[in-house]
């Protein structure tokens, strides 16, 4: 598989409908519960609040909470309320992210950022994870609360763990991993264990939960890796090559500079070290990463993380849940074919 295969367009990729529909009306639920909680009387905070919110998103988070509470027949209001708290959680990392690595772009429209600078994009995002934590302890579960507050914890290690290797092009991937683990798989696995945690599953069904959210948010995260390199701002949400021109040191980065020449690798010391980047820079990247199958290696990792995810199903009961997690883990990856 090619870069510019990548780009076009398959009329047999997969999707998450099933998923959608599945949960179509607790989804419902959910979204009114995040308008509700986005409120506040100082008028800056729902607004800012509101343009993340409302710019799309696939809400992926939320319903892997609500499809696993399904699988065990949870009733109450819990499960949204847990998803409604996972998704904040996931806006407020956007709204940090986005300072951190200064973007200009977020869901395919200007960052919070450029709109109203980074302070205010900060204290948002402190606030939706403030509301998030007070829905937490509305549902009652000292578990629940414990599982996503660590996951909490552990994505801000991750982006402080990003912030070590960020345009340090000695990273390797063990390190890596690492970050992607905590800045994206954590709150996937957070997410999917809550749903038996609060249905009083056992610690193996919670564990097979959990496993499946992991590796899934792994190969979530090494897709993007790829389609920063050849995908599309419609699949994206921000502008393809933000990733170069950030100088962040991804997967397929640390493989091609692996295999690479001692003059490729001054390519890339100058580029994503000294962030000195020069017209057709980004197109000669992407050469380099594909002449030495970088891309094709980062696929084929999402797609031993995407197999590990649907063994982990294996463990689970059977049924329309399980189906539609299963069609989610092809849509994950599928997003480069």
């Amino acid at each position: 598989m090619g870069v510019v295969s990548l780009k076009e367009q398959n009329s047999n990729k997969s999707s998450i409908q099933t998923l959608v529909d599945l949960v179509a009306e607790d989804m419902e639920a959910v979204n009114r519960l995040i308008l509700s909680k986005a409120g506040s009387n100082v008028d800056l905070i729902p607004e800012i609040a509101r343009h993340l919110i409302d710019s799309g998103g696939k809400r992926l988070r939320p319903m892997l909470t609500l499809a696993f509470s399904k699988m065990f027949g949870y009733q109450g209001e819990g499960d949204v309320i847990l998803a409604a708290s996972v998704e904040f959680m996931h806006t407020a990392t956007l709204l940090h992210d986005d300072v951190v690595d200064e973007s200009d772009m977020r869901r395919g429209k200007l960052a919070a950022r450029k709109l109203w600078g980074n302070q205010a994009s900060v204290l948002v995002g402190d606030y939706l994870l403030g509301q998030a934590f007070k829905m937490m302890v509305d549902v009652g579960s000292l578990e629940a609360l414990r599982i996503l507050s660590e996951a909490s914890a552990i994505i801000a290690e991750g982006e402080v763990l990003q912030l070590g290797a960020a345009q340090d092009t000695a990273t390797n991937e063990a390190q890596y991993m690492q970050v992607i683990e905590a800045k994206t798989a954590a709150l996937f696995a957070a997410a999917c264990e809550v749903g038996p945690e609060i249905c009083d599953m056992g610690a193996e069904k919670r564990a097979a939960a959990r496993d499946f959210g992991m590796s899934l948010g792994l190969a979530f995260q090494l897709v993007d890796d790829v389609l920063d390199y050849g995908g599309s701002t419609a699949d994206l949400g921000k502008d393809v090559g933000d990733d170069f021109h950030e100088g962040k040191i991804t997967l397929p980065i640390i493989y091609a500079l692996q295999r690479g020449s001692d003059e490729d690798r001054a390519f890339w010391k100058r580029c994503l070290e000294d962030g000195d980047i020069k017209d057709g820079d980004l197109e000669h990247a992407i050469g380099l990463l594909k002449s030495t199958g970088a891309l094709d290696d980062t696929i084929k990792r999402a797609r031993d993380f995407g197999a590990a995810a649907i063994a982990a199903l294996g463990k689970l009961p059977d049924g329309a849940q399980k189906e539609a997690l299963r069609e989610a883990v092809e849509f994950c990856i599928a997003r480069v074919n």
